[in-house]
């Protein structure tokens, strides 16, 4: 009788592979989590979460970033080139055309613990997890750190799903309407295809932030959109809000000699009053017209 019992040799010659790479990314993840010494100060730059930067010392007495001790955010840079790169080649013409434009590269904060490097060819590469054929929503089993809820995604109110945005095939690339890559550092090229006159704003420095030199031409550090914005919890629920709500900073000191802020307060139009108080101080005016100085 012919032996029809499964040759266990040859079904562990096809799953090892896949063992060994599941092993090989809970390892990794286990050794090179995004940990911080205890000795290290560590702010955000725009997005507490997405945007950590550690403060060092570029030279002596002088950090490359200056950290808030009351919300850990970024004060002012040191030096605001630090880490970035080209922006790269964008479709528009627009005043990154005529200057140089940097940013900051957005795959060393996903690819935080190095999985996504070797766990997109290990799960996502069409053989461990078929390629989907639909882009309706679905509940996953996965990335639940990212998004909580699948089946309510907070972008899009309804319309939009993970794969009109991320790539099926290549999950370390993005997609435009036409199935064309889109890199990670260029997210904005992604978020216009859908936001368009915010992305018009941005491209000509109305919307959003950037740092460095001012002359026209010089160079110039660009914040992309997901260094501000969440593109998993744009809505943030009830808030319906495109922005995370900040710590602020604590309010400025009282200048000296100035006993409140009364002067901040908004008056009616032509009401002069307020600026009097100020030309005391500054000048040890006379209490009824603060020239008395001069």
């Amino acid at each position: 009788m012919k032996n029809t019992r499964p040759d266990k040799g040859a079904d562990m010659k096809h799953r090892l592979p896949k063992s060994i790479l599941t092993a090989l990314c809970l390892c990794l993840w286990a050794s090179t989590g995004y940990a911080s010494n205890e000795d290290e100060t560590v702010c955000f730059e725009s997005r507490k979460g997405s945007s950590e930067v550690i403060q060092r010392e570029i030279r002596p007495g002088w950090p490359n970033v200056k950290c808030s001790p009351r919300t850990a955010g970024v004060l002012w840079w040191g030096d605001p080139f630090e880490g970035t790169i080209p922006m790269g080649d964008m479709p528009i013409e627009a005043e990154y055309s005529h200057a140089e434009a940097v940013v900051k590269p957005r795959d060393k904060q996903i690819d935080k613990n190095g999985l996504l490097t070797i766990c997109t060819t290990a799960c996502h590469d069409g053989k461990y997890v078929p390629v989907p054929t639909s882009q309706e929503a679905r509940p996953l089993k996965m990335h639940l750190d990212i998004v909580p809820d699948a089946m309510d995604l907070q972008h899009g109110r309804g319309a939009i799903w993970c794969l009109n945005c991320h790539s099926a095939e290549k999950r370390d690339k993005l997609i435009d309407h036409f199935g064309n890559e889109i890199d990670f550092n260029q997210p904005q090229i992604l978020c216009g295809k859908c936001h368009g006159q915010v992305y018009r704003d941005w491209r000509e420095g109305i919307h959003g932030k950037r740092i460095g030199m001012w002359e026209t031409g010089a160079k110039k550090r660009w914040w992309t959109c997901t260094e501000c914005h969440n593109p998993h919890d744009v809505q943030q629920g009830t808030r319906n809000s495109g922005f995370a709500q900040l710590r602020p900073e604590a309010a400025p000191a009282v200048p000296k000699n100035m006993k409140n802020v009364d002067h901040e307060k908004h008056v009616e139009h032509g009401d002069t009053a307020w600026w009097r108080d100020v030309l005391k101080v500054i000048f040890g005016g006379d209490e009824h017209d603060g020239t008395a100085g001069h």
